[in-house]
């Protein structure tokens, strides 16, 4: 599901960025208010073009990436910033795959049926925007109406941006997942090989501006982020906080947890990476050998060891889905998902517990051909969806499917648990008012399929059951999208946002 997190990203919309300013030494604060200040004087616009330069050059000699020319840079209207956001939204493909994703998500229960995933997008970004790089320009945009000081932390990060974009050219570095619905075994495997790709690079990308957007905060200490050790936990640890954004206030936690895997997992990453081996191996070194998985940004040691990297193959399942359903969305069910599902459906303690003994998993969602119209294309009724999930062990199978069974009455209307269908106590099967819903267990695995026959469901489940190894997982060979993660990675490709949502992710007094 790295794909919803993948399309929040595609903002860099820093919602960590600013927030340091206020709880670092010697960063500046400003209050609420801030977005409502006028235009910036002439005067004012001259010192902060000035300052691009200067603090260009720290972050080239925080990161060791070389500057390879100037940055071009641009003053620009709050109107111009909301047409500029609305438009990039309209055009992103990330943001139109996201849509696509929208009614999986609805589907598995991480979205409320009501909710409008694009208004809520534009809402937050027009909140919080206090800044971007652009790849397209290679410019980084100005805001007119905030303070210069207030600023120059949100440029450190986006200029982190631009000598990324320099080194590598990051709009092709970002961008290594499949565009298209695949629509045969070898197209599936395909895209499940590549589906986490894009978020892992994106929390590489803004981990790294992260952590230079801090050692700037930080400068006048002399300290940095690799001599802080317990900082970016303390970051991750105010991260529930969501007073500065009354946007995030009212977002489901599948959108504040993606929005944030990039800059608090991405900054625990690299700082990680920045304590065991230094800045080289940080920056130049993981730009040019990114990790291939979520599964290595929250596991920085298992990126460094190369250790395997769980992955489930499928078989060819078209012949039992082709003739009444369409190909619609396939991808990697990956640790990240499973703790916002665990934390949404049991709580923060049983998905705390139960996100580490993650062992693989993908979905396969198909359409209805009967759904013709388009109020019926985007129905949850439309989709059949199959999870097939694999554990460490049996007692953490069960657990899962517990909590996963115990929310099908909370998705669906007219849920009856048909017992007598259950051919013994791993099944569980109910009748909905969207079709049937198999949830059983076999050893470390459980399959769930939900909107397809019963007979359907036995049958998918068989199929992708018999091909799974029994050994030990295999590692992606290539970059694989989680489904709540490819949110984050089109907000990432906006800019940074303003210091009130960002507050509740730095620690204040930092020494």
């Amino acid at each position: 599901m790295s794909r919803l997190t993948a399309v929040l990203a595609l903002t860099s919309v820093c919602y960590f960025a600013n927030a340091a300013q206020s709880s670092t030494p010697n960063a500046p604060t400003v209050p609420a208010a801030a977005a409502t200040q006028k235009a910036m004087t002439k005067q004012q616009a001259k010192e902060l073009f000035h300052s691009v330069d200067e603090i260009l050059s720290f972050v080239s000699s925080d990161t060791k990436l070389p500057i390879e020319h100037t940055v071009k840079r641009k003053l620009i209207s709050r109107d111009q910033v909301n047409r500029y956001l609305k438009e990039k939204f309209d055009e992103d493909e990330g943001a139109k795959r996201m849509e696509r994703s929208e009614v999986v998500l609805k589907k598995f229960g991480l979205l409320d049926r009501d909710f409008h995933l694009r208004t809520f997008l534009l809402s937050l970004l027009t909140e919080q925007i206090a800044g971007f790089y652009d790849n397209k320009t290679k410019t980084v945009n100005l805001l007119d109406w905030i303070e210069p000081e207030e600023q120059k932390p949100v440029l450190a990060h986006e200029l982190t941006h631009a000598l990324q974009d320099q080194k590598i050219d990051l709009t092709k570095w970002s961008d290594v997942s499949l565009p298209d619905t695949s629509h045969n075994v070898q197209e599936d495997n395909h895209h499940l090989q590549v589906d986490e790709a894009d978020t892992a690079r994106t929390a590489v990308a803004e981990g790294q501006a992260m952590a230079v957007f801090i050692d700037y905060t930080l400068r006048s200490s002399g300290k940095t982020i690799a001599d802080a050790p317990d900082l970016a936990n303390r970051l991750k640890d105010q991260a529930t906080d969501t007073s500065g954004s009354p946007v995030m206030a009212r977002a489901p936690l599948l959108l504040q947890e993606s929005l944030l895997f990039p800059y608090s997992e991405g900054l625990s990453f690299e700082q990680a990476i920045l304590v065991k081996a230094g800045k080289e191996a940080a920056f130049s070194g993981v730009l040019a050998n990114p990790p291939t998985s979520t599964f290595e940004i929250m596991h920085p040691e298992a990126y460094i060891a190369h250790a395997p990297v769980p992955v489930i193959r499928l078989p060819d399942i078209h012949p039992l889905l082709d003739p009444e359903y369409t190909p619609y969305d396939i991808g990697v069910m990956g640790e990240l998902d499973v703790r916002i599902l665990a934390e949404l459906f049991g709580g923060r303690e049983q998905a705390t517990a139960l996100a580490p003994e993650w062992n693989g998993g993908v979905y396969y969602a198909a359409q209805r051909k009967s759904a013709v119209t388009e109020a019926e294309k985007e129905s949850t009724a439309s989709i059949g969806l199959l999870y097939y999930s694999r554990w460490k062990n049996v007692d953490s199978a069960r657990s899962f499917l517990r909590i996963y069974a115990a929310q099908i009455p909370r998705k669906y209307s007219n849920v009856v648990e048909r017992k007598k269908d259950e051919t013994d106590e791993s099944e569980l099967i109910y009748s909905t008012n969207e079709g049937d819903v198999l949830i059983s267990r076999s050893g470390d695995s459980v399959f769930i399929g939900e909107g397809f026959n019963l007979s359907l469901a036995r049958k998918l489940r068989d199929t992708i059951a018999s091909v799974q190894p029994e050994g030990p997982m295999q590692q992606a060979i290539s970059p694989v999208t989680e489904p709540t993660l490819s949110m984050s990675r089109v907000l990432a490709s906006f800019g940074d946002i303003s210091k009130n949502s960002l507050q509740r992710y730095t620690s204040r007094g930092a020494k």
